[in-house]
């Protein structure tokens, strides 16, 4: 099965301007993340989707393989079906650019995972109990069936406690795995009114019925999306430390 780890790539982010390309521990912040899909050894080939020629040139100064694709894509999901449309894969992952921490790990198990079963698109996710996480909007949880599928996710707290907050609950990590055929319908499904109100992009599958299956991971990943999480990875990457390890509280059954 012909796999690919295709990692959308926009200059201009809103929320932090061009942080794909800010220098972090002596790298683009990009660099960091497409080393760890290579370290993963799982992919035939590891592929930058962008929009803009600066991403590019940055990409070749560190001997990374980058495209462009059109600057008018609404989400990552359709810029890389843009960028691999035509070249083969079987399997494509989606990672985002601003993960500098992702696991090499987690990387394997959502490959396998998808190699090893049925599923059309698959993700990760990881136990977590801090508290402050659980009700913050920043951060998207997921709830799952008996056999590891998605049931809903949300920026709210989730599953809401009704008389007290759960112990733990599942952290999505933004980091997706599609067969080709999924991949390729995705673009023509309607955006879906849940994804409107949660600004949600896989939200799209499940309203349009598609399973999504969930692989929970020990290893903890934090996306780069303000200028806090930027000082807070350098942070941990100038004292030589990893994202925290996830993986406390009850074990969720993850079926084959």
């Amino acid at each position: 099965m012909r796999t690919a780890c295709v990692i959308p790539a926009r200059l201009d982010s809103v929320r932090l301007p061009r942080k794909v390309l800010l220098p972090l521990a002596g790298k683009p912040l990009i660099q960091h993340t497409f080393e760890k899909a290579v370290q993963a050894a799982c992919f035939n080939r590891v592929i930058i989707a962008c929009d803009d020629g600066a991403i590019v040139k940055a990409a070749e100064q560190f001997d990374g393989e980058a495209v462009l694709t059109s600057k008018h894509h609404e989400s990552g999901t359709s810029r890389i079906a843009e960028a691999v449309e035509k070249l083969g894969f079987d399997l494509i992952v989606n990672l985002q650019a601003d993960e500098p921490l992702v696991h090499p790990e987690s990387l394997r198990q959502l490959v396998d995972g998808m190699k090893a079963g049925h599923a059309m698109v698959g993700t990760l996710a990881t136990k977590n109990s801090v508290k402050t996480d659980y009700q913050s909007p920043n951060v998207v949880k997921v709830v799952l069936d008996h056999e590891g599928n998605a049931l809903y996710f949300s920026r709210a707290p989730l599953p809401f406690g009704r008389d007290q907050a759960p112990d733990n609950f599942l952290k999505h990590l933004g980091i997706y795995a599609y067969r080709f055929d999924a991949l390729m319908q995705f673009s023509r499904l309607k955006v879906s009114p849940l994804e409107n109100i949660e600004k949600l992009e896989q939200l799209r599958f499940l309203w349009n019925g598609y399973k999504i299956r969930v692989w929970v991971t020990p290893h903890e990943s934090i996306g780069v999306d303000t200028q806090a999480d930027f000082d807070r990875v350098e942070s941990m990457m100038k004292s030589g430390s990893k994202a925290p390890s996830a993986g406390y509280g009850e074990e969720v059954r993850r079926a084959n």
